[in-house]
């Protein structure tokens, strides 16, 4: 228990000192002026072109960011375009200029552009003059940099591959007799494959699709604790790895959906005056599936980061120390929730998955049309 307090308190300290370092961008000689959290929480859930971890200032003033650069690739007109995000010198308002292959680069709001041939304000973007806008006006390149989100996916893929190959590795040296970690990890594979696979898919055709399934469940479970750690990335609360991994359930259905399941989408087995309404609903019902799956685990998880670092911001919200001691208490008890909701959406990313497939491989397509509209 001791353990546990001690590694909750630390997460606590190292958000609050990690927006700390974001919250003293805002001050001012004012100190009436209201601090604004949306920027550093938005800043902390996005993707970025570089590992941020927090800013420090010298006596000077200038500030200096404790990040680590990643590689950007951009492809342009001339050709692929690369170098480190250090080159921007951790700029995001347009200013710093890379020149490569007699092409120039500008980064804002962590998207780069090509740079305008002259600057407005110190700033090599253009903006929209149209009132009330805000819109870039720069073009961008095909960017293929390895961001934050990317370099957390290789990350959960190590950790994955390396787990398992010691978990194999021990099954052949003991005989198949579990120990060690592969003790912890048996249960929860025979989880998936007992509790998740057999019951939704079917005895005939469960093992092929179990890999798959706990490829999805661990994946997302190490994601989303990765997302949990200070300064991890927010692989999972990024909408567009969800839409990956809804679109991967999406194709799978669609290339092992029997000849029962395709005529039930097609030729619905209703009223023949009804068929002309329940085709176009039947048809748009494969894509409202995935799209369920994408936006679930995007808003459990984007949700779950925002609550925290908005209770850290409460601090700086009222200026006083004293907001800290029921801010952490709030801290400590949503992270202890957060990792509930780690493993639980990798269980519910992964029964839907298997739902979906089980009414697309069964002979009927009708046993499991109760359970799926029950979830």
């Amino acid at each position: 228990m001791l353990k546990k307090i001690a590694f909750l308190s630390t997460i606590f300290i190292l958000s609050f000192y990690n927006l700390n370092a974001s919250a003293t961008e805002t001050k001012t000689e004012d100190k009436t002026e209201k601090y604004n959290p949306v920027p550093a929480i938005m800043h902390h859930i996005s993707d970025a072109h570089e590992w941020h971890f927090w800013d420090t200032e010298d006596e000077e003033g200038h500030k200096h960011a404790a990040s680590i650069p990643l590689p950007i690739i951009l492809y342009t007109d001339n050709g692929l375009v690369s170098f480190m995000s250090s080159e921007f010198k951790h700029d995001d308002e347009g200013k710093v200029v890379v020149e490569k292959n007699g092409e120039k680069f500008v980064k804002m709001h962590g998207s780069i552009y090509y740079a305008s041939e002259e600057a407005h304000h110190g700033s090599y973007i253009e903006h929209s003059e149209e009132e009330g806008s805000h819109a870039v006006l720069n073009a961008k390149p095909w960017d293929f940099s390895i961001t934050k989100n990317v370099v957390g996916i290789f990350l959960a893929m190590i950790i994955i591959f390396l787990i398992f190959t010691r978990v194999a590795s021990s099954y052949k040296k003991n005989g198949g007799i579990p120990t060690g970690i592969t003790g912890w990890m048996e249960p929860l594979v025979l989880f998936v494959r007992d509790d998740i696979a057999l019951p939704n898919i079917g005895e005939k055709k469960y093992k092929k699709f179990t890999p798959l399934l706990l490829t999805i469940f661990f994946f997302i479970w190490v994601l989303n604790l990765l997302g949990l750690i200070p300064g991890g990335a927010n692989v999972t609360g990024n909408i567009a790895v969800t839409l990956v991994l809804a679109c991967v359930t999406m194709v799978v259905v669609a290339m092992n959906g029997n000849k029962e399941y395709w005529k039930h989408i097609f030729w619905p087995p209703v009223p023949h005056w009804l068929k002309p309404l329940m085709i176009p609903v039947e048809i748009i019902g494969m894509f409202t599936k995935p799209f369920a799956l994408m936006i679930r685990l995007f808003a459990n998880i984007t949700a779950g980061h925002i609550i925290i670092l908005s209770l850290v911001s409460l601090i700086f919200i009222f200026q006083s120390e004293w907001m800290g001691i029921p801010s952490m208490l709030l801290v400590l008890f949503i992270s202890v929730l957060e990792l509930l909701v780690a493993v639980l959406q990798a269980y519910v990313f992964t029964l839907l998955t298997a739902l979906f497939i089980g009414v697309a491989v069964d002979d009927h397509g009708h046993g499991h049309e109760t359970e799926l509209n029950e979830v």
